[in-house]
């Protein structure tokens, strides 16, 4: 998706950083109660000591929600981020992105008109009632109004389990317990496969995978679907056969974590803790010590014992926040190159600066508006999982591999 943004004023471009920090705090004094900066976690630090709230995209979203006063709700993150929020908050409300070009690498890798074309195209050859659309959090808001027409929901990396377990169990009689855990998780897997239920994933392949696997599912019950190729490379065969259709897609930092980094870690550190995000490939997540959404990790980090020696799988400004913030444990990354959101990456003082001064003179810059039919759709998905996620027991993260210590 090609998004333009305004190339910045030398005064915002060539200021020192002091002199940046000064200007901001200078116009967010200004604004007070009217302004709401959110600030998503991979943020780098110059960004997020300004943020009035920190967590993951959907958590800040809800917080936006909650905070009717503010009439300007800044984000610190990507594109979609701001779109949920946008989707979410009141009408009286503007969302502002600080820079158009942060983008989300992932959310880019499945657009509305490839989504719409794999859905024609199983409608060709399987029963297209019995196939329920599930996106990741991770995806713009015409995919998630997408879900929504199509009967479906969004998940994020903490509910997806509940979600899945939801979707391969709707408008089945009984509807299992989902509060209940593995004997209840057998059947459901049987009873999905019996009927033909189906879901189609996007745009995270691994966060899918990852999950079906955690609920019994095996390889075999997953086939990739790569848009570039007709049915998506598959045969018809595969199409029926298949519980889990996995959309070709990926981020860009967890997939760059590899299991030969855990290898080389516990070989340094033989009693260190592997932590890393259901976003990674499954050879990682199978063999790491927990595995679990940013939040999870966050909590995870606390929970382990003072003096512990933690491998981190997520992006590198967290890991760097949860080091300086746990002066009685090591954080490192697990993966010794480093590599950053650069999307995120995208956002910085002078753009946060620029954003707020304009506001303080009665300008909105980089406004991120959905339609409001979008707007709508896109509610009925996040409505969805709230209501499934409501009635289950608390949001599962991927569990620990066998043997392996848990945190939480």
């Amino acid at each position: 998706m090609i998004r333009i943004q305004t190339p910045l004023p030398e005064r915002y471009t060539t200021a020192p950083i002091d002199e940046l920090h000064e200007r901001i705090g200078a116009a967010k004094a200004t604004l007070g109660d009217r302004l709401f900066i959110l600030g998503h976690h991979y943020q780098r630090d110059e960004v997020m000591r300004w943020a009035d709230a920190r967590g993951d995209s959907y958590r800040l979203s809800v917080l936006a929600q909650q905070r009717p006063e503010a009439e300007y709700i800044v984000f610190c993150g990507v594109h979609f981020m701001a779109e949920s929020a946008d989707v979410l908050t009141g009408d009286h409300q503007q969302v502002i992105l600080p820079d158009l070009n942060a983008g989300c690498s992932m959310a880019d890798m499945a657009d509305l008109d490839e989504v719409e074309e794999a859905w024609e195209a199983l409608a060709a050859v399987v029963d297209i009632e019995q196939v329920v659309p599930i996106t990741y959090m991770n995806s713009s808001a015409d995919l998630k109004a997408f879900v929504g027409r199509h009967g479906g929901a969004v998940c994020t990396s903490t509910n997806a389990q509940a979600i899945l377990e939801w979707a391969l169990t709707k408008d089945a009689t009984p509807v299992p317990d989902l509060s209940v855990a593995d004997a209840e998780v057998a059947s459901i897997v049987a009873d999905a496969r019996a009927r033909g239920r189906k879901v189609l994933f996007f745009p995270d392949q691994h966060l899918g995978r990852n999950t079906g696997i955690t609920m019994g599912f095996t390889h075999d019950d997953m086939r990739v679907w790569n848009p570039r190729f007709e049915l998506g490379g598959l045969t018809e065969a595969d199409c029926k056969d298949a519980t889990f259709l996995l959309w070709k897609g990926h981020c860009s930092v967890h997939q760059r974590f590899r299991p030969e980094h855990i290898e080389a870690f516990r070989a340094e550190h033989p009693d260190g803790i592997v932590v890393v995000h259901p976003e990674c490939s499954h050879d990682v997540c199978e063999i790491a010590d927990q595995v679990g959404s940013t939040d999870y990790i966050i909590r995870a980090v606390a929970a382990a014992p003072p003096g512990s020696t933690i491998a981190v799988g997520t992006e590198i400004h967290l890991v760097q926040r949860l080091d300086d913030e746990t002066p009685d444990k090591t954080i490192v990354s697990l993966d010794p190159l480093i590599c950053p959101c650069s999307t995120m990456f995208r956002i910085d003082a002078p753009h946060l600066a620029w954003v707020l001064e304009n506001l303080v003179d009665g300008t909105v810059v980089n406004r991120i508006d959905v339609d409001a039919d979008t707007q709508e759709w896109a509610r009925v998905a996040l409505q969805r999982m709230l209501d499934i996620t409501a009635a289950s027991t608390d949001p599962k993260p991927v569990p620990t591999a066998p043997g392996r210590p848990t945190g939480d």
